[in-house]
């Protein structure tokens, strides 16, 4: 991509790929005889000697990717004890069938990212390997929340929180949002691996190519990442009575979320609360 939009580059598109001392593409200007026109620079990063290669990133993509749109998976993406980028792909989407689609994909498009809407279907990273907690993407949590706002929780969607609800669900909204959320996580994990299995009991004659070998390294690692991710999906599912929900954030906010007292009805004493003598944002 090149001026934002993406661009035929011949020459250019030889680079091979360097995951560190790699150079700066970006738009520019080319001079002609009658002016210039608009082109791309390939921008160095150090000192190039007589015979140096110029190489370019091609950016940041997941082991998978890189295997299948250019045949090989970088040193940077070989992370874990296995040689391969611990890291795999989920997608979810908002549910045809769900009676709130239509005020869910509004959200989507216009009270979420200002310079990219989310799209209906998402596809987020997870990731694994040695020091990582499986913890996934907050922005993935954040869609599955809304995805799965419904029952009592479907108030939230009225036109009145239209600006808020996409902060509303970074934090837990309910325990059965929350549940549902870290459901959607549960399930997705366990249908991938689920077709990891099948695929591996297809079984090899033992004289795999080198690509092929590649491909078992990357659907190892991806595993491994669906792994952590289910564990730690499972444990939050287990602690859901220990989380904040909306109802609880928002009685704090409003200072009502201590005791009751029956000094607290005697007006003028005590310094408790007066009824109807404060100005709540309600």
């Amino acid at each position: 991509f090149v001026d934002g939009s993406l661009r035929l580059l011949p020459y250019l598109d030889y680079a091979n790929h360097d995951d560190f001392d790699s150079y700066e593409l970006r738009d520019g200007g080319i001079g002609m005889l009658w002016g210039s026109a608009k082109g791309a620079l390939l921008k160095s990063g150090k000192k190039l000697g007589t015979g140096d290669e110029v190489r370019i990133s091609y950016g940041p993509k997941g082991p998978a990717d890189y295997l299948l749109d250019h045949g090989f998976v970088p040193p940077m993406c070989r992370v874990s004890s296995n040689g391969a980028a611990v890291s795999a792909e989920l997608s979810f989407e908002v549910d045809d069938a769900d009676r709130f689609r239509d005020d869910k994909l509004d959200v989507l498009e216009y009270e979420t990212y200002e310079l990219a809407p989310m799209e209906p279907l998402q596809t987020f990273d997870v990731t694994g390997g040695p020091g990582s907690t499986g913890e996934p993407d907050p922005a993935m949590i954040q869609f599955l929340r809304l995805t799965k706002l419904g029952g009592k929780d479907a108030f939230l969607l009225e036109s009145i929180f239209r600006k808020e609800i996409w902060g509303f669900v970074s934090e837990p909204v309910s325990e059965d949002n929350e549940r549902g959320a870290s459901t959607a996580v549960i399930d997705a994990c366990e249908r991938a691996l689920a077709d990891m299995m099948e695929e591996g009991e297809e079984g090899s004659d033992g004289t795999a190519s080198e690509k092929e070998r590649l491909c078992t390294m990357v659907r190892e690692s991806e595993r491994e990442a669906l792994d952590r991710t289910l564990v730690y999906a499972k444990q939050e599912a287990e602690a859901l009575d220990l989380k904040e929900y909306y109802q609880e954030r928002r009685l704090k906010s409003l200072g009502l979320d201590s005791d009751w007292s029956q000094e607290d009805d005697i007006l003028g004493e005590g310094g408790g609360r007066v009824p109807g003598g404060a100005d709540y944002d309600w």
